[in-house]
């Protein structure tokens, strides 16, 4: 029997969890416990039912800086897709937090690097079902915990419109290989503007769908509540494209409607938006972090919609403060139980979960020192939320969030979508090498406050490139009803094609 403790060890698990053992308690107790961790042992024997890896594929290889300029890349590869299928022809990357059996992946950090996963991500599994190739590992952010694109354990990932330049995070090098071309379509995460706030930063349509539309299942993750990946892509087509081949139930994850059958969001795109209502949403503007020229191309964009035919109109939404307010306390605590606590698994949710990433994961401890201070901000937070209000936080922000969805439903009863900058600024200068704690944790997260709302209420939310400003692309969010990605996409390629947005 492997897993059977010594009385000595069972003592010190009573002793943490505030049990005081009198002489002889820890033998007679594990007198009673043994059958249990006898059918644990035969537990562990079992071999776990999970999906059969269908495509051949290599390891694949890092690249030298020759070849990854942007240090975009964790690793190349090439697994060839179905002979057939929507995607066919289309290359595709992931963000390096998505689990591809056999290739090694690192979620942006030095504690992982080298890990080779055992199962495909249903994500993966999608794309190459609709004949995409995929072409690599994208490099992220330290376990994902960053806005900005200079936390990954090997050293930044360069913006591509501007070298030495953010190109936002936690989805980096998924952002700058789509900008750059160097892929046709990328999968992104997004907790808090991941997928959003790269995208913003180097002048590509990223989309966070409806929280649960696209299954994480097989996706590294931080907390069950706000996890999305979804689609980045250089038009609003292919955007859609891309979703359709990898939305809708999997029948793992428990973030999904089991119920809700996608549709076919490309053949809505050219509905227009004529009689469309638009709120261009006060509080998304004049932030203290804001770059008035950004605003002022977002505020035009809004304009050329309303020649386009929508009804736009300049209204608060007291709302999109107050889901701002609670979401990095609430994120953190939850990261904390799940992610550290847990070895990755979330408590009480059901789902497909890998035996081996929990195993490299455990010994997180012994190098935690090593983590870079987002991380390190990221859990004594979570842990000092948990240790002083005792999952108050948490669970009173699900609370919260569930007001304010109600409260946001009411509001959209009037609009069909929500305007505003994707990030308040243009992709900043990295920070140096030496910079002081202050600056490199203030570069992380500076540009979270229109994003990270719309992870706490799930929504679906879109940008898409609206005009440069000092060489450096201007993003535009439009953000609507839950599962109503189409009004979404309409409203995102009525813009796209009304004009260059790099002419803007």
């Amino acid at each position: 029997m492997t897993s059977l403790p010594h009385p000595e060890s069972l003592t010190s698990i009573a002793t943490a969890m505030g049990i005081h053992f009198a002489d002889g308690d820890a033998e007679s107790f594990l007198s009673v416990m043994n059958p249990f961790f006898a059918a644990a042992d035969d537990t562990l024997k079992m071999v776990d039912p999970v999906p059969m890896v269908a495509y051949p594929r290599t390891p694949g290889y890092r690249p030298m800086a020759n070849e990854d300029p942007l240090n975009a890349w964790y690793r190349k590869t090439s697994i060839k897709g179905a002979p057939e299928g929507k995607l066919k022809g289309r290359t595709a990357a992931l963000k390096d937090n998505v689990l591809v059996a056999g290739v090694p992946m690192m979620n942006g950090s030095s504690f992982l690097d080298g890990y080779v996963p055992d199962l495909d991500a249903i994500v993966v599994t999608r794309l190459l079902d609709a004949g995409a190739e995929i072409t690599g590992k994208l490099h992220c952010e330290y376990f994902c915990l960053s806005g900005s694109s200079h936390t990954n354990a090997t050293g930044a990932c360069h913006n591509p419109w501007k070298r030495g330049h953010s190109a936002g995070g936690s989805s980096s090098g998924s952002g700058a290989a789509v900008a750059a071309g160097e892929v046709d379509m990328a999968i992104g995460g997004d907790q808090g503007g991941s997928i959003r706030i790269p995208a913003s930063f180097c002048g590509i349509v990223g989309l966070k769908p409806t929280h649960g539309l696209v299954p994480y299942t097989g996706v590294m993750s931080m907390e069950v509540t706000i996890d999305h990946t979804g689609p980045m892509t250089r038009t609003v087509y292919d955007n859609a494209l891309m979703l359709e081949a990898i939305a809708g139930p999997d029948g793992y994850d428990v973030r999904q409607n089991p119920g809700y059958v996608p549709p076919d969001y490309t053949k809505h795109l050219a509905e227009g938006v004529k009689g469309m209502r638009i709120a261009v949403v006060k509080e998304g503007f004049g932030l203290p972090e804001s770059m008035p020229g950004v605003d002022a191309k977002v505020k035009a964009a809004a304009a050329t919609l309303a020649a386009l035919g929508a009804i736009v109109e300049e209204v608060s939404c007291p709302m999109h403060v107050e889901a701002g307010k609670f979401f990095m306390p609430m994120a953190a605590e939850g990261m904390v139980r799940q992610a550290f606590d847990g070895n990755g698994v979330a408590s009480g949710a059901d789902g497909l979960y890998s035996g081996s990433l929990i195993d490299r994961f455990r010994g997180w401890k012994e190098r935690a020192d090593e983590f870079p201070d987002t991380v390190k901000v990221f859990m004594l937070l979570g842990r000092a939320m948990a240790d002083m209000h005792g999952g108050k936080i948490w669970s009173k922000a699900l609370n919260l969030r569930r007001s304010l969805k109600d409260r946001y439903a009411r509001f959209l009863q009037d609009y069909d979508l929500l305007l505003m900058p994707t990030t308040p600024m243009t992709a900043p200068e990295l920070p140096p090498a030496d910079a002081p704690r202050e600056l490199y944790l203030k570069k992380a997260w500076e540009m979270l406050a229109n994003t990270s709302p719309y992870n706490a209420t799930g929504m679906p939310s879109i940008t898409l490139p609206c005009g440069f400003l000092d060489g450096l692309p201007v993003g535009l969010m439009l953000t609507g009803r839950w599962y109503d990605e189409v009004t979404l996409y309409r409203a995102a390629y009525a813009f796209e094609q009304a004009a260059d947005w790099k002419t803007l």
